[in-house]
């Protein structure tokens, strides 16, 4: 009887969870319900050329503008963010620059003195100098003059009594004359001399050392202004890869993710268009239309919307081939497929979201 009993609840136990193993995989398997992705079913042109796109700011280039710096150093400011517009001329990012600014205020000094001594020297002769030469040779006239007039007395009291006068003070009277005629005349050179100002060749020496201070300030000066990286056009920032603290070089920021060098900013132009830079494989090249009648759709990934696909805009075309790698971001390709670039533009829809660097479908019409 107890055996029985004990056979029932087992049985019961085991259909109870299998019941509940039913309910745990109606409810799991509803709660779990995977889209399907959303993909163009067709081509919208009977001889339609398909090729991948990316989206691209509608630039003059017809591509983002990506900048580096032309200095290596800290990240000492950033002064924008991502989605930002900003106009020609914003900062964008501050690198330290205490060691370039030491630099040109030593140029500066530099430069400063040998200005200082150019002007100095077409400034001669300076009158204190002048004065100075001009009274030694005051006293080297009356040196001669004394001595003119004490050999002509000993000469008179020699000629009157050859005994009153000895040969030796006569020589030295004879002497002294001399002495005192040449140094009249190195005064009189000295004093023509320091007249004359500074000798042409020295002021063409020093104006020469002068401008080369000069050019090496403004040079360092005009390397200190690319410190502070600036806006070259009016745009939208799109992103912003230098930090704060950062190192940056003008190869631009190194990313630890995919260990390459990214650039520190990259600008997309700011107004209602885009544009799509698509790439047509090198084999579907023959059947392209003249540039003068391309015509074009796009297809957004994964949107429902716009099912007719956008009409795109024919900009220009790259006459030249390349290898396809461009979408896949590698260095190099594994098989050498070639593409033609072709630039389109269009409007950008409001009732779907759509950045640069979205990947996207188009269908070019082709030749019949």
């Amino acid at each position: 009887m107890q055996q029985l009993k004990l056979l029932k609840l087992l049985s019961a136990i085991a259909v109870l969870g299998i019941v509940i193993g039913l309910v745990s995989v109606y409810v799991y398997s509803a709660r779990v319900k995977v889209l399907p992705p959303l993909t163009v079913s067709y081509n919208p042109y009977a001889n339609g050329i398909y090729a991948s796109g990316i989206v691209e700011s509608n630039q003059e280039s017809g591509s983002n503008l990506n900048i580096y710096p032309e200095v290596s150093g800290k990240v000492v400011k950033v002064f924008v963010t991502d989605g930002q517009n900003i106009k020609k001329n914003d900062p964008i990012l501050a690198i330290d620059n205490s060691v370039i600014v030491a630099t040109v205020a030593k140029d500066e000094a530099q430069a400063k003195a040998a200005q200082a001594l150019l002007e100095a020297q077409k400034a001669q002769p300076r009158k204190e100098n002048l004065d100075v030469v001009a009274a030694q040779l005051s006293y080297a006239e009356a040196n001669l003059r004394n001595a003119q007039d004490q050999l002509i007395k000993i000469k008179q009291s020699y000629k009157l009594n050859a005994q009153s006068v000895s040969k030796n003070v006569l020589d030295n009277a004879i002497n002294a004359e001399k002495i005192a005629a040449s140094n009249l005349r190195v005064a009189q050179a000295q004093y023509a001399l320091v007249k004359a100002g500074a000798w042409v060749y020295d002021i063409h020496n020093q104006e020469n050392q002068y401008q080369a201070a000069l050019q090496a300030y403004q040079a360092d000066k005009a390397l200190l202004d690319k410190y502070v990286i600036k806006a070259p056009v009016d745009g939208i920032v799109l992103s912003v890869t230098a930090a704060l603290g950062g190192y940056v070089s003008p190869q631009g920021v190194y990313d630890s993710y995919t260990q390459g060098m990214n650039p520190v900013v990259t600008l997309g132009a700011a107004g209602p268009y885009l544009a799509v830079r698509c790439y047509v494989d090198e084999i579907l090249i023959p059947k392209l239309s003249p540039p003068t009648a391309l015509e074009a759709k796009m297809f957004i990934r994964g949107s429902s919307n716009h099912k007719e696909g956008i009409p795109l805009e024919f900009i220009r075309m790259q006459p030249y081939t390349i290898p396809n790698i461009q979408l896949s971001n590698q260095k190099a390709a594994r098989v050498d497929v070639r593409v033609l670039p072709v630039i389109f533009k269009f409007k950008k829809p409001g009732d779907v979201n759509l950045y640069p660097g979205q990947l996207v479908d188009v269908f070019i019409k082709g030749k019949k």
